[in-house]
């Protein structure tokens, strides 16, 4: 697959926002997590790492930029919680021994990387038999570009429909990857892993700053956490298990 011309790194969402506790509760419609250890793979901020503690589960956070490592060891100062561990890792070998993680998280990460079946094999590596994953990427089907783009003439980088160009077109001017539930369903199954639901997350409208309108969409059009429309959903859900051993 493609590298975007022009990769950039994730903003990670802040804490209070909607796709925050949808992710949550996804998560915990699929997977186990009392007593669990949980990996969140680019946990940026820490914003949703921080909620799975309170799921009874140790957690480990890793990230490349130290930055939002910075911010997320600030918060976990003044936060009583379980063991969190925020580690600074590129991804690429993480510090963590074969089978030792129970479920791994990873929510708007592998659009953003050089090889995200690397990063799956990665996962795998560390993720023990029979372990949840549980990821989200960007929609290919939803009206506007969520990570944004780089194109001539236009100083608004969220272009409607964008997205839904040719992937070699979308590609060359792109902050990231996008997927169809087919091809993401079809990359995590090649990398060993069993897929258990794939699902559209409704979009959250976390943008929209108009606040009237962002009630009301959430009241009526995006009131549920998944959809089965498309173009309703900014993300892609993705459950699988790890089959057989390493």
């Amino acid at each position: 697959m493609t590298t975007p011309v022009h990769p950039a790194l994730g903003k990670p969402a802040d804490p209070g926002q909607l796709i925050l506790a949808r992710r949550h509760r996804l998560l915990l419609q699929h997977a186990s997590l009392a007593g669990k250890i949980l990996l969140d793979f680019g946990c940026g901020n820490g914003a949703q790492t921080i909620g799975f503690s309170e799921d009874g589960c140790m957690t480990i956070g890793v990230d490349m930029q130290a930055d939002q490592l910075a911010f997320f060891q600030r918060a976990l100062s003044a936060y009583n919680a379980p063991p969190i561990l925020p580690v600074c890792c590129d991804g690429a070998r993480l510090p963590l021994r074969n089978s030792s993680v129970d479920v791994v998280v990873s929510f708007e990460v592998l659009e953003h990387l050089a090889d995200e079946r690397a990063a799956l094999q990665e996962i795998r590596r560390v993720l023990k038999p029979g372990g949840d994953l549980v990821v989200t990427v960007p929609n290919r089907w939803w009206v506007f570009e969520t990570h944004g783009a780089r194109l001539p003439f236009l100083p608004w980088n969220r272009v409607p429909f964008f997205s839904w160009l040719p992937r070699q077109i979308h590609q060359r001017y792109a902050l990231a990857r996008n997927y169809s539930r087919r091809a993401i369903s079809a990359i995590v199954h090649r990398e060993g892993f069993r897929i258990r639901a794939v699902r559209y997350v409704t979009a959250p409208m976390d943008a929209l700053r108009n606040s009237g309108m962002q009630r009301l969409l959430r009241a009526y059009l995006l009131r549920d956490d998944t959809t089965r429309l498309g173009v309703l959903a900014t993300a892609v859900f993705i459950h699988a298990t790890k089959e057989g051993a390493l």
